[in-house]
């Protein structure tokens, strides 16, 4: 039997470690597989996806910005991915794509186990209205978070998201001021691409003791929010974790086998150390 493979598709793909953290977990399992890179502009995405079903590939990943778009070039959709209309991975059975979305139990796994954090009851911040941002609503909602409040630049996506959690109270916030009112949430989540060049997001906000801010960016693995969070007295973490948590359920999907987490994360921070 020829050698199996699944990838990431997305763009740009500069930095990418999901390679390095699949491919750990093949070589754990004693699996012939081999993950790869898949750079794809936003206008090849259609052909890219049938590509899958061509060249007999496994599955595969989907990252920024193609999460919403890939839905309409699948064949169906699982639970979390029909629900918020978002997908970051692909299962081919036969002839069929299906897509799921792994981000909503990344996040949950990764806030609940790596953090330690109750969300129960929390007020938290969400900032985005992307596909990233939809999963962690969505996760927000399931771990019983007490209220859930977006802000992002493009009003009309945040109030979209608020759909997305209808047993949470749930708003949005003005873009342009919601940095004044940061110290008003026990759990901020960055879940936009802003960080990654070294920006800072939110410009002059203020964070306090008792409060936690995840940014899902992961390189770098200390952005200017979680830097400042950090310094103010906040707890903070990047989106290496979720990173891990979320394509270990995505090999799950694929291999119908147990993720070898501790192996994915170590390869990780192995990659991460480097960049």
């Amino acid at each position: 039997m020829s050698r199996r493979f699944a990838g990431v598709m997305g763009w740009p793909l500069e930095h990418t470690l999901s390679p390095v953290i699949h491919n750990a977990a093949f070589r754990r399992l004693d699996l012939d597989w081999v993950y790869l890179p898949f750079p794809v502009a936003p206008a090849q995405l259609g052909e890219a996806v049938r590509g899958l079903r061509a060249l007999g590939a496994v599955g595969a990943n989907v990252t920024m910005p193609h999460k919403e778009a890939v839905v309409s070039h699948l064949d169906d959709l699982s639970g979390d991915a029909r629900r918020i209309g978002a997908v970051n991975t692909i299962q081919r059975i036969g002839d069929r794509l299906i897509g799921h979305n792994t981000d909503v139990d990344g996040f949950a796994s990764f806030v609940t186990g790596d953090a330690g954090l109750d969300v129960a009851g929390s007020r938290c911040l969400v900032l985005g209205a992307g596909g990233a941002a939809r999963a962690v609503v969505r996760a927000l909602e399931m771990l019983g978070a007490g209220s859930i409040s977006i802000a992002a630049r493009r009003g009309d996506q945040a109030h979209h998201l608020t759909q997305l959690a209808p047993e949470t109270d749930t708003g949005c916030l003005d873009w342009e001021t919601v940095g004044s009112r940061c110290q008003d949430f026990d759990l901020i989540v960055n879940a936009t691409p802003v960080g990654m060049s070294g920006e800072d997001l939110l410009h002059g906000a203020s964070f306090t003791e008792g409060q936690a801010v995840v940014d899902l960016i992961y390189d770098p693995p200390l952005t200017p929010l979680v830097d400042r969070a950090k310094t103010q007295g906040a707890a903070g973490w990047g989106g290496l974790g979720m990173l891990v948590h979320q394509a270990a359920a995505s090999l799950r999907i694929w291999t119908g086998q147990e993720a070898p987490v501790e192996a994915m994360s170590v390869a990780a921070m192995h990659a991460i150390s480097r960049l």
